[in-house]
């Protein structure tokens, strides 16, 4: 029983239950605790005025009824904008997924990783959190800088061994991870990657990284690749997984988390 339990990936939520709420709402991930996720991702960037926000574009134009560059706007401008109702476009006579109360404006806000983390803290149970940090942008190593702030009121930013992180940071920004790594060397770190660089084609990573972030493209295209991270000791966390076949090839390839939109789905399809 043990041995299988091994083999049985960790399920995280990409921004939440995405499929079916609101992506980086409070709805999309109270939903994915509800649905029994093991961890939850979200991409953070800096506001204005120095608050972490979970949005993932530079701008807010896809995901909220406004517009222009997070950066460039204050936490109060984005807390008037409704982050949900473009999702629930469904048609006149369906009811979204996602409870969508109007007076539960929290729920479709504009989501502060501090709210995000007092959300899990809350859970009731263990839920870990990968937080991805974007790149490129104006602030540079301050995202970095005001995220271990954040993680150090929590107790969360000097875990005893990265094992027992219930927090990683993700990022496609080598020198992201490389500044959350000299400044908390046990805090695990991911490095996601869209396409294998050939320097990194042998089952190397950055130094420090302990964890390979593939998309599902590569792990399709290359599962020799997976197998030799795997090989090279590295954990391997595989991203957007969506299709009961990707699920499949995961589990086969032996990754260690898959990081999808339908949490409920995989971890049904996982029979947990």
């Amino acid at each position: 029983m043990t041995h299988a339990r091994q083999h049985t990936p960790q399920v995280v939520a990409h921004r939440g239950a995405s499929e079916d709420a609101p992506e980086h709402t409070l709805a999309a991930y109270r939903k994915a605790i509800e649905d029994g996720a093991d961890a939850l991702e979200c991409d953070v960037r800096l506001t204005a005025d120095g608050h972490l926000v979970c949005v993932h574009d530079r701008r807010v134009n896809r995901t909220s009824n406004g517009r222009g560059a997070v950066s460039a706007l204050e936490l109060a401008d984005l807390a008037a904008l409704d982050f949900g109702s473009w999702k629930t476009g469904r048609g006149p006579d369906e009811e979204p997924d996602w409870e969508h109360r109007p007076e539960d404006r929290e729920a479709t806000s504009v989501l502060t990783l501090e709210r995000l983390l007092e959300l899990v803290a809350d859970a009731g149970r263990r839920v870990e959190l990968a937080v991805e940090t974007k790149h490129p942008t104006r602030w540079a190593g301050q995202v970095e800088e005001r995220l271990l702030h954040l993680l150090k009121r929590f107790g969360l930013d000097a875990p005893a061994s990265p094992a027992e992180s219930p927090v990683r940071v993700m990022s496609f920004s080598a020198r992201s991870l490389h500044r959350v790594h000299a400044a908390a060397p046990t805090l695990p770190t991911v490095y996601l990657m869209q396409f294998v660089s050939p320097r990194l084609r042998d089952g190397r990573l950055p130094a420090g990284v302990g964890i390979a972030g593939p998309s599902i493209r590569i792990a399709r295209s290359h599962p020799a690749y997976v197998e030799r991270l795997k090989r090279a000791g590295h954990q391997v966390h595989v991203w957007t997984v969506n299709e009961p076949e990707d699920v499949d090839l995961c589990t086969e390839l032996g990754v260690d988390a898959i990081i999808t939109n339908r949490p409920r789905a995989v971890l049904h399809q996982l029979g947990r």
